[in-house]
């Protein structure tokens, strides 16, 4: 299976690399190392984590504490939001 990232995910991904970068030369790259190779593991078993709401699913970051918002449309999965987990789930919940 193949993901694709909404363009808000791809904002909340671009501003959490650069908060880490700010905080430590390298952090950012880890995270979007993390990042991506969660969104490997999600293409791989994509009906393997919680469902929050009807369509949507919820994996968690191992190291960091955000987690990765999808949803599964026509064999592909679809990155809503990376979330802090600590966040209000309002700010990323629309189903």
């Amino acid at each position: 299976m193949s993901a694709v990232l909404l363009p808000q995910a791809q904002q909340e991904l671009a501003e959490t690399v650069t908060f880490y970068e700010r905080q430590l030369n390298g952090l950012g790259t880890l995270f979007s190392k993390e990042l991506f190779g969660t969104i490997d593991l999600i293409c791989l078993y994509p009906e393997g984590w919680q469902l929050i709401t009807k369509h949507t699913r919820k994996c968690p970051l191992r190291k960091f504490p955000y987690m990765i918002l999808y949803g599964i449309i026509d064999g592909v999965i679809v990155i809503s939001s990376i979330a802090h987990q600590h966040r209000h789930p309002d700010s990323y919940l629309r189903n």
